[in-house]
């Protein structure tokens, strides 16, 4: 709830970062405490900057391959389709039954957009997305850091196995984020502890993939930080300069199969 509660605040801004009018179209009609929240304000702007992150990679593959497929796991209320479609990418939100019965209460499916429920563990969703024509873009956004090391090792061999040559964007976190987030408040009310520590992502290389790039929130994409609100650029300045380490220690990175 908190990346959604991040776009709706951030869409009420004079000049939004991202500009999610879904987000708050769900926030106002769904029947959730919102009030604790606003005591996590720095993790739901850390949330919107991570988005926009992962828009910018999604974006420029659908430049290039206008008609490719883009599958996001753990979806959760993401509405990165209602951003980003170009009117003739083939879409797949993959979730959990349960997320997936929610999602049905504010988008359907067309011929282009599919809700796919189930665990990305489980092999069945592959036939459905191969139908589907490639190149293929992956994006696993505040997913697998609460999967086991050994249930990250299974998503990478599953998604290799079955799409070669297919992108593959997540986020990674070490020790030191692994250790505030398990002792933070609100993500332990919520009953989320991160289990996946990854120090480096190149490190992800001996499952099959290639690094192709890999970022803090101190360096977002040259395209981003050229329309990046002011209060974001300063953003990254403080972190870069007041809390280097804990900002290491967190990456979004960008892989090929």
């Amino acid at each position: 709830m908190i990346p959604l509660f991040g776009r709706a605040v951030e869409t009420g801004k004079r000049r939004p970062l991202v500009n999610d009018p879904r987000a708050v179209e769900i926030i106002e009609s769904i029947d959730y405490d919102f009030a604790r929240m606003k005591a996590f304000k720095g993790g739901a702007r850390g949330a919107v900057l991570r988005t926009a992150m992962f828009d910018e990679w999604v974006r420029r593959f659908l430049a290039e391959h206008p008609a490719g497929t883009v599958v996001e796991i753990g979806t959760g209320l993401n509405t990165r389709f209602e951003r980003l479609d170009n009117g003739t990418v083939t879409w797949f939100d993959l979730d959990l039954p349960d997320v997936i019965e929610l999602r049905r209460r504010f988008f359907t499916d067309t011929d282009r957009r599919r809700m796919l429920p189930g665990s990305v563990l489980d092999p069945s969703w592959v036939p459905t997305v191969q139908a589907s024509p490639g190149p293929y873009f992956f994006v696993a956004e505040a997913v697998l850091l609460y999967f086991e090391p050994d249930q990250v090792d299974d998503v990478f061999r599953l998604i290799t196995a079955n799409f070669p040559g297919a992108l593959l964007a997540l986020d990674t976190g070490g020790r030191v984020m692994a250790k505030g987030i398990n002792r933070n408040d609100v993500m332990r009310s919520m009953g989320t502890r991160m289990t996946w520590v990854c120090e480096d992502p190149a490190e992800l290389e001996r499952l099959g993939v290639r690094l192709l790039e890999s970022r803090t929130f101190a360096e977002p994409q040259p395209e981003l930080r050229a329309r990046m609100p002011l209060r974001f650029r300063a953003l990254s300045v403080v972190m870069r300069a007041l809390f280097r380490r804990v900002v290491r220690t967190y990456r979004l990175s960008l892989f090929q199969v």
